[in-house]
């Protein structure tokens, strides 16, 4: 794999992990439309480390009180701020974890890595998020995010293991839905991220352990780099434009693609 086929996967990765557009499904889609080679898993793994760095410092203070408050939670106390945080955090990942793994164990993760699935995904969930955003009231913030509201949206998160879905779209389609306001629904969405990413990295880590080589090391520590560039400009842009502009933008491009994708299976 050349330099510059390793910078395309991790920008692309950067930029797609946080905006609701599917970094899965354009994955999946570029050694489809280019014609290069699967990146294959080594740089799956490091362009995830790239982006969960990316989120983890974007939200350092809040990502300080859950980590206090997961040793509260461990204790089984939920008497401060992080350790109520880190207990909706928990909630919130459980379901996607445990569908995660039922379908890495059933195969169903490789019958779903098609260009007909992103296409369908890319064009419905599209319009669901535009439905959500213009529907959905701003009457909470995300510092009342409840224990309910974690669990329906952990519930949503697991239909981004669907590739085209967006973890990040689903998410922050649910959290409209409920009634947060952009920022604070898209906050949820990046704060939800932070161990599902990191999950599904020691997942995909358990699969390339055996295949380290320096030359693959060096690889995938350029991709993390450049991912993390990527996600942190992304994830700043994002959230400084939804203070002014709403979801449409990301849903238009979701819409055209998805049709664009699906005349080009079906003719």
């Amino acid at each position: 794999m050349t330099l510059f086929q390793i910078l395309i996967i991790a920008i692309t990765q950067g930029v797609t992990e946080f905006l609701p557009i599917s970094s899965s499904g354009h994955l999946i889609l570029l050694p489809k439309l280019t014609g290069a080679q699967d990146q294959g898993l080594a740089i799956d793994v490091a362009v995830h480390v790239g982006t969960l760095m990316a989120v983890t410092l974007y939200f350092w203070r809040d990502v300080q009180i859950a980590a206090k408050g997961t040793f509260r939670l461990a204790k089984g106390k939920v008497d401060t701020q992080g350790a109520f945080l880190a207990l909706c955090l928990l909630i919130a990942t459980i379901p996607a974890v445990f569908v995660g793994l039922a379908i890495k164990l059933t195969g169903l993760d490789e019958a779903m890595r098609s260009t007909e699935v992103i296409g369908w995904t890319m064009l419905i969930f599209g319009v669901v998020l535009y439905w959500a955003d213009r529907t959905g009231r701003t009457a909470k913030s995300a510092a009342s995010w409840s224990i309910r509201d974690a669990a329906i949206m952990g519930l949503a998160q697991c239909l981004a293991l669907i590739p085209g879905t967006s973890r990040s779209g689903i998410t922050i389609t649910a959290a409209r839905k409920l009634g947060y306001g952009r920022k604070d629904a898209a906050k949820l969405a990046m704060l939800m991220s932070i161990p599902v990413i990191a999950a599904s990295g020691f997942v995909l880590s358990i699969d390339v352990v055996q295949q380290a080589n320096w030359e693959l090391l060096y690889n995938a520590t350029i991709a993390a780099a450049f991912a993390f560039v990527a996600a942190l400009l992304a994830l700043v842009l994002m959230m400084r434009l939804l203070a002014s502009i709403s979801f449409t933008p990301y849903v238009i491009y979701r819409i055209v693609l998805g049709i664009a994708l699906l005349v080009w299976v079906y003719t």
